[in-house]
């Protein structure tokens, strides 16, 4: 008896573990007690296993015998390490039971599990649980752990159990295949480098709690670069919901007992075809979006890189920070054929469901189809279409026009093509580059589509103005004194660190939306560091450099010290600073620029009066604005959106000067005769009501907003009482007047119209597809407009060309060059630009006759 138990031998109970031999046993209820035959110690949990560590003297897992006999004691500590009878450990005997629950392998497979790496004892009680381990003996040499295939005998002497697990999937390339393996361990090895797309980092073996989880390797857990769906972005939301943590556990044990006991791939295809989809929804099960592959993919697509770039040796390396070898495409379980192939299917899957979503917005707010034209490397002529509508922009097609471009019959069809596709109900206008035989096509589609505008892009019109002013000799002198300073700093690294210094890293050039706007914003740039530039003439550091002494060092100076120099570029700043503002209304992906475009142009005409004041002066350049504006000035829709503004209808005192005939015009065109024309007459009885503010446009905080709010989003709000002219109202204050200016940098419009195999041009047609979109998804939030940065590394420097390039370049001329030693340019510097809304220094009184009569 002990502690009121009664014991009986172990032994009369048919047992095949010798420590059965050695002690007595209890039952309470379900638990069963030992008791030492030696010492008479009672073990109330632990079973068995805990006390054979207790006869063998392992210390840690219990209290010690120091009465069991040497030969007792020595027979434990062999069977604990799996010697003498050749039966499994306990660690063997648990891991064998982990992997039958676990659906792993079946249960009749005989696993050899290597005493070395399962020991229960040691100083670090190692029990690795990777599955590759069962197959392999591991051996010790020179204090390095030697990997030998239990099947084939060849030996690993590095590159870790992951190369082994390779060795027996059949990978080739990797490492040497084995042949006598059975077919479903091979599976099983199979299975589990596709399912676990990232390899583990060094030190971090895949157990079977990992593959339980989810968990690939330490990366996948810490942080927003999770695989499985751990992400919760916007963008990246599963429509479903999302999968739960249990989900993807039984999303794992699914494949794996698919693949183990009924000889598939776990990849559910009937066909037993690999589908490389597993890769990105992972042991999860987690939706496509919520991949590292897919997200790398758009980023890949989206900077326009080439796919080749995975089989980069550099990219390999860099691959090293997440794996311990291998390259980066073999850690992401990724290849360029992926990014050519399922990668692309999807996004452009993705990119499609968002177009079907701007249609839905087309149908209630109209759209414009704008037609982009741009010149490739080769001289080759492409039409980009895009739709904008009040959700944003999408791109839709590219066509190669080099032999269309100037045949205003085949122009036609072209447009056509895309208004039918859009469907001519949703169309509101087709905006094109200025141009005779856009002009004549234009005409032919109004004629064809009798609800629809052809416009000029408003924007087009507008950088001809500033190129026309600039053409002036007073204008142009200035600017061509303003680059003799800036080509001479741009050119000598010893000049522009010296400049960075005094500017606190900023530059003294800012890159416009074209290569005229880019004359005045980097004149204005150059004016507002006046002070900074001449500090630094004037310093020790310049007086002292050998540059202050070379001719165009002398020459920057003297233009630096020269009062009448900047007193011009005042002037010209004030000439030209509000047709700047107004190519910027029109390219705002904000709002609608059809409610601003003519009160922009006003402002512009009016500043260039007050600035010049005599008549003969002023009117040089109103001839200019008034003779680019022509093609404008009869589009009755831009005069109805200035109208339907409330800020500057009702900003007017209700008298602004929009002739009523260009309204009606509008009501006859866009509002649809067919079925019911009862609502053109409708609409165009409510313009009264909108007129005298009648219900709810006159209410208090339907005049508090009218300034405030945007004005589709005011009519949408307070129109209710004149529902037909809000409808209209809502369409035409949503339109664009211009193309945006697009980066389209790596975007393979010349391999696609090039190309002469179908398939090809087929999938190039998608990736312009899939790119275009990212980048106009992008644009769409202007804080991220590249105006900061180093000039001279701007992609697009063509526009800044005329400001930092020589026109013959002699090197003997510049002397010692270092860019390493230059200040960087200030990315983070004070913006000097406005960030005020452009829209709010426009004003509401537009009463001026003699601007007005020009414009409308």
């Amino acid at each position: 008896m002990a502690d009121g138990l009664e014991f009986t031998p172990a032994s009369s109970t048919p047992k095949k573990d010798p420590a059965w031999n050695h002690c007595q046993t209890y039952q309470d209820g379900l638990r069963k007690h030992l008791k030492c035959v030696y010492c008479g110690k009672v073990f109330k949990g632990g079973g068995i296993y805990r006390f054979k560590e207790h006869l063998s003297g392992r210390k840690g897992g219990g209290p010690i015998c120091d009465k069991v006999p040497g030969d007792v004691k020595a027979t434990i500590q062999n069977y604990l390490d799996g010697g003498g009878s050749g039966r499994m450990s306990r660690s063997q005997m648990d891991y064998q039971e982990d992997l039958s629950s676990a659906g792993l392998v079946d249960n009749h497979v005989q696993l050899l599990v290597n005493p070395l790496e399962y020991s229960d004892s040691g100083p670090n009680k190692r029990r690795k649980k990777d599955v590759a381990w069962l197959h392999c003996e591991a051996l010790k040499v020179n204090n390095r752990v030697q990997i030998k295939c239990k099947y084939c005998g060849k030996i690993f002497k590095g590159g870790g159990i992951y190369r082994f697990k390779e060795h027996l999937a059949g990978r080739k390339g990797s490492a040497p295949v084995c042949l006598k393996v059975s077919e479903d361990i091979r599976k099983a090895m199979q299975l589990l480098l596709d399912e676990l797309p990232v390899r583990p980092s060094r030190g971090h073996n895949l157990t079977l709690e990992d593959m339980k989880a989810g968990i690939v390797s330490p990366i996948s857990a810490a942080g927003p670069m999770g695989i499985f769906g751990n992400h919760h972005d916007d963008d990246d939301v599963n429509d479903g919901g999302g999968n739960s943590e249990s989900e993807g556990v039984d999303g794992l044990e699914i494949n794996l007992n698919s693949l183990l006991h009924q000889g598939g791939t776990g990849n559910g295809k009937e066909d037993g075809t690999r589908d490389n989809r597993s890769l990105v929804a992972g042991a999860g099960g987690a939706n496509v979006e919520n991949s590292v592959h897919v997200k790398l993919g758009r980023f890949l697509y989206d900077v326009g890189a080439s796919f080749d770039a995975l089989d980069s040796a550099f990219f390999s390396s860099f691959s090293g920070m997440f794996s311990h070898r291998g390259g980066a495409a073999e850690v992401l379980g990724l290849s360029s054929r992926d990014l050519r192939g399922w990668i692309l299917k999807n996004l452009v899957k993705e990119v499609n469901e968002e177009i079907n979503r701007h249609k839905s917005t087309w149908e209630r707010t109209g759209c414009s189809i704008l037609v982009e034209q741009r010149t490739t490397e080769s001289g080759r002529i492409v039409l980009n279409f895009l739709v904008q509508c009040a959700r944003g922009t999408v791109f839709l097609k590219s066509v190669d026009a080099s032999n269309i471009d100037y045949s205003a019959d085949d122009l036609y069809g072209v447009l056509k093509e895309v208004v039918e596709i859009v469907g001519p109900e949703h169309v509101l206008q087709v905006i094109t580059h200025v141009g005779e035989h856009y002009a004549v096509a234009g005409k032919n589609l109004m004629d064809n589509f009798p609800s629809l505008y052809w416009a000029p892009c408003a924007a087009n019109c507008i950088d001809l103005m500033l190129e026309d002013f600039g053409k002036f000799e007073i204008i142009s002198g200035v600017i061509e004194r303003a680059r003799s300073i800036t080509k001479f700093f741009y050119n000598q690294s010893a000049v522009l660190k010296l400049m960075r210094t005094f500017t606190y890293g900023n530059d003294i050039l800012q890159q416009g939306a074209t290569r005229a706007a880019t004359n005045f914003t980097s004149l204005k740039r150059l004016a507002d560091f006046k002070l900074n530039l001449q500090t630094m003439v004037t310093s020790p550091e310049w007086m002292e450099s050998p540059y202050s002494k070379l001719l165009g060092g002398m020459a920057a100076m003297e233009v630096i010290n020269d009062r009448s120099f900047w007193s011009d570029c005042i002037v010209i700043i004030r000439l030209t600073s509000p047709l700047l503002r107004a190519l910027n209304v029109m390219s705002s992906q904000k709002r609608g620029a059809m409610g601003y475009v003519l009160a922009a142009i006003y402002r512009a005409k009016e500043a260039i009066r007050r600035e010049l004041t005599k008549s003969e002066e002023y009117m040089v350049y109103w001839n200019i604005i008034d003779e680019r504006w022509q093609l404008q000035k009869h589009l009755p829709i831009q005069a109805a959106g200035f109208f339907l503004n409330p800020k500057f209808f009702y900003g007017s005192g209700g008298e602004l000067q929009i002739p009523t005939s260009k309204m009606l015009d509008c009501i006859e065109r866009l509002v649809p005769e067919l079925p019911d024309p009862e609502v053109q007459d409708k609409t165009a009885g409510e313009l009264n009501l909108y007129k005298s503010a009648a219900g709810d446009l006159g209410r208090k905080m339907a005049v508090r907003t009218r300034e405030t709010m945007l004005p589709a989003e005011w009519w949408s709000t307070y129109g209710g009482g004149c529902p037909n002219l809000a409808r209209l109202a809502v369409r035409i204050l949503n339109q664009p007047c211009g193309i945006p200016v697009c980066n389209w940098n790596h975007i393979p419009f010349e391999k696609l119209h090039s190309s002469r195999n179908c398939l090809e041009r087929q999938r190039l047609a998608d990736t312009i597809l899939v790119q275009c979109n990212f980048r106009l998804k992008q644009m769409s939030n202007e804080s991220r407009k590249h105006n900061s940065g180093d000039v001279i590394t701007f992609e697009n420097n063509s526009l800044i060309e005329d400001w930092i390039a020589e026109n013959e370049m002699n090197l003997e001329d510049y002397g010692e060059m270092d860019w390493m030693a230059l200040v960087p340019s200030n990315t983070n510097s004070m913006q000097l630009a406005s960030s005020v809304d452009e829209t709010e220094d426009l004003g509401t009184a537009f009463g001026d006759l003699e601007i007005l009569n020009g414009l409308i």
